[in-house]
């Protein structure tokens, strides 16, 4: 297959045939051509479309793939498209090419010249529209090498060898309106080259070896529409590499090596309507990127491998934009709530194939003429960010406060809460959490959805390793995103916190507070400053922790924390600085790396001590003057003639200094051990991987509970019984005693003496040895007398 068939079938296509129409002509046969033709050639009437898209009944000599090494001849008077691909030719006769005055297009791709046929001392072919010399070994081109052809509309030089050109090379090229010159060997671009070419509406130079472009490299070419730059190594654009390009519409960087989007660049072209940045190494799509590109239409930032964030308002106000793929990107795991704003056409959001765990429905409702989304093929998590995805909940959903108001965007005012239509929703799979997981979201209601979740920080944006040279400087970026909003973070080696002070309570959660409460001691009294805490340190409001001038002590890990009202996540990066000397290195190195307390070596850092102790929770506290990984609390119940007690671990966070066990049982002694290691320790006290050091430890007695007298406690439905019961045994009382009053009264001497009976009997039956004398019983029959 040709080159330029692929370069047709690209999905830039539009922007190499602007203007054209020739994909919607239907299919049109050969006609035969009944005239004398070369041997092995074949003569026949084919369609053919000029530049411009205009139909031609085109009179044919098809000699390709014959091996030929001379022109064939004789040739056609009237021949119109001549055909020599894959052949053997190196030179040509120029005097049989001048007997054919109707010649428009010459096709000598795919053979063998190494330099540009000397055609100019012949006469003019005023007639050649196209000539093809692709895949040739041309390596230079003098001073007017295509004079002859003074109305050439389009010339083909892709996949040559070419490494210089004149600076008049193209001299009286007036009419070329297309130049192919993707995949040579041009180092640089010389401004001088397009001078000459005042129409020239498509310009093709990809896959040439250029790593800058020159200011105003293009500025002579103020007719150009579409300019593909793919595949050149391209690092750094220019402010002014673009100028003099008004009216460019179409604009291609894919596959090169840009770390940024060369937004000053972009600016200077205003009716940019197609922009491609495929297959380059930006990093981070930064606030303002594509701000004010009020034309363009479509945006390509897919297949990069280094991309891991959209930032707020990385595009703002794009008032044309109707289509944004973001594809294929395997490391980005962020996009701001507020990524997109002022897009009030956006119809199409292509994310799939990316490693998104949601995409916030504030970016959903800054939306207002959403149709379709395309998500499937990323790690979704189907909780508090993701219920818009359910129908209920999207089609009554209220706008939050937080987003913009789209009238402010689009001057218009925000549309009722609509159905996006999901591209693939078979395939768009729930993968957190584990009850939903393999779900597709779409048959997810919003009531198995959580209504707020957890932090959680990517692996995409922070690498467990980062490499860098003393004095110089680097990046840490750190995202995540929750319900509530959290907060980030970080902790450096020494163990400074760089940012805000924490601010959730886990107290009123208390089976949170057994794995959660925490608190925080800065070391350095600029610990907490907002934002910007030395000329060494600044923490950027998204996360971003930026080094500058890195040294050998910031050899070490620092650790990320995103930490809400529910709970916090934590991830950590190795940074190593190359340093000029060895031994210094070595040095700091070993002092941040690998020294770790021991408790048999008397160090103080890691000492565990016990602050308060009650029934049910004790209060723990320890040194720690360095950002260690994998710092995990144990602790165990200790019971008298029980071997086996099951033992509890919870990790710590970065940047802890003291934790209250909760839930704990009155009156028992606990064994609590802290490991500070650079690896997971076992579930068994005292047991660490290799590398790690041994654990502090202490053995506690709770508090014993107070004693309280017991009452009995009765339901509120026993106690009315019971009134009810004591009511009937009081009148029961009070009858009786009436009662017994009428019969005393009848029988007094009776009564005396039957009351004296039990008396004397009662007196009987309760004597002891200590105390059997009759002066108990006489009072006791005194107070009977009284009685009756």
């Amino acid at each position: 297959m040709r080159p330029t068939s692929v370069l047709v079938q690209s999905q830039w296509l539009l922007c190499v045939l602007v203007g054209t129409c020739v994909s919607s002509v239907a299919v049109i046969h050969s006609l035969p051509w009944h005239v004398y033709c070369p041997a092995r050639c074949v003569c026949q009437i084919k369609p053919w479309f000029s530049p411009e898209s205009v139909y031609h009944k085109a009179p044919t000599v098809d000699c390709n793939d014959l091996l030929l090494t001379d022109l064939p001849s004789p040739l056609p008077h009237n021949t119109h498209t001549l055909r020599l691909q894959s052949n053997l030719l190196c030179s040509l006769q120029s005097e049989v090419l001048h007997s054919l005055p109707n010649l428009t297009e010459l096709d000598l791709s795919q053979n063998r010249f190494s330099s540009v046929p000397a055609w100019s001392q012949h006469p003019v072919l005023d007639s050649l529209l196209s000539l093809h010399l692709e895949e040739n070994q041309l390596a230079h081109l003098p001073r007017a090498s295509f004079s002859s052809f003074p109305v050439l509309q389009e010339l083909f030089l892709s996949h040559n060898r070419l490494h210089s050109l004149a600076a008049g090379a193209f001299a009286g090229l007036d009419s070329l309106l297309r130049l192919h010159m993707n995949n040579n060997r041009l180092t640089t671009i010389d401004p001088e080259w397009f001078k000459a070419l005042p129409n020239l509406e498509v310009l093709i130079l990809g896959g040439n070896p250029v790593e800058v472009l020159p200011k105003q490299a293009f500025q002579a070419l103020r007719s150009l529409r579409s300019l593909m730059l793919g595949g050149m190594g391209l690092k750094v654009l220019a402010e002014r590499a673009l100028d003099g390009l008004d009216g460019l519409e179409c604009l291609s960087f894919y596959d090169n090596l840009l770390t940024k989007v060369p937004t000053q660049a972009l600016r200077r072209v205003p009716g940019l309507k197609f922009l491609d940045l495929n297959k380059n190494r930006i990093r981070l799509v930064e606030t303002g990127g594509f701000r004010d590109m009020v034309h363009l239409k479509e945006l390509g930032l897919n297949n990069m491998e280094d991309l891991v964030s959209i930032e707020r308002a990385a595009l703002d106000n794009l008032p044309e934009l109707t289509k944004l793929e973001i594809t294929n990107n395997p490391r980005l795991s962020y996009i701001h709530p507020q990524a997109f704003l002022q897009l009030s056409r956006l119809e199409s959001l292509m994310l799939n194939s990316n490693s998104l765990s949601a995409l916030h429905h504030h970016t959903l409702l800054s939306l207002p003429s959403l149709q379709e989304v395309s998500l499937h093929s990323n790690p979704l998590r189907c909780d508090c960010l993701f219920r818009w995805a359910a129908e209920e909940a999207f089609h009554h959903h209220a706008r939050p406060q937080a987003v913009p108001p789209v009238d402010a965007q689009a001057g218009a005012g925000m549309p009722t809460p609509r159905m996006v239509r999901f591209i693939q929703p078979q395939a768009t799979l729930c993968a957190e959490p584990p009850e939903l997981r393999a779900r597709r979201v779409k048959e997810v209601s919003s009531r198995e959805m959580s209504a707020s979740c957890l932090p959680l920080i990517p692996a995409g944006p922070l690498p467990a390793y980062i490499a860098v040279r003393e004095g110089a400087s680097l990046a840490l970026h750190c995202r995540a995103l929750a319900e509530p909003q959290p907060a980030l973070y970080w902790v450096t080696p020494s163990g400074v916190r760089l940012g805000p002070a924490s601010s959730h309570a886990s107290s009123q959660n208390p089976i949170k507070a057994q794995t959660s409460n925490h608190s925080f001691s800065p070391h350095r009294p600029h610990a907490h400053a907002p934002h910007n805490y030395s000329s060494h340190y600044r923490l950027l409001p998204e996360g971003t922790l930026e080094i500058t001038g890195a040294t050998p002590k910031d050899a070490g890990l620092f650790t990320c924390v995103a930490e809400n009202a529910l709970g916090a996540d934590t991830r950590t990066v190795t940074v190593v600085v190359h340093c000029v000397k060895r031994r210094l290195r070595q040095k700091q190195m070993s002092a941040n790396l690998r020294r770790h307390p021991d408790a048999t070596e008397g160090n103080a850092e890691g000492d565990l001590k016990v602050r308060e102790v009650g029934q049910h929770y004790m209060v723990l506290s320890w040194a720690n003057g360095h950002n260690l990984p994998m710092t995990r609390l144990f602790w165990r119940a200790i019971h008298p003639g029980t071997a086996h007690m099951p033992t509890y671990t919870t990790r710590i966070l970065a940047g802890t200094q003291s934790f209250n066990l909760t839930h704990l049982v009155p009156e028992t002694f606990y064994r609590v051990c802290l490991h500070l290691g650079l690896s997971q320790a076992s579930g068994h006290e005292g047991r660490t991987e290799k590398g790690s050091s041994r654990p502090q430890c202490v053995t506690v007695k709770t508090k014993e509970a107070p004693q309280s007298k017991p009452m009995l406690a009765m339901s509120p439905e026993l106690g009315s019984t019971v009134l009810v019961l004591l009511f009937l045994v009081v009148i029961l009382l009070i009858l009786a005693s009436q009662g017994l009053n009428r019969r005393s009264a009848d029988r007094p001497e009776q009564c005396h003496v039957d009351l004296l009976q039990e008396v004397k009997d009662h007196g009987l039956a309760n004597q002891t040895p200590e105390n059997g004398t009759h002066h108990g019983v006489q009072e006791e029959k005194a107070a009977f007398h009284h009685y009756c």
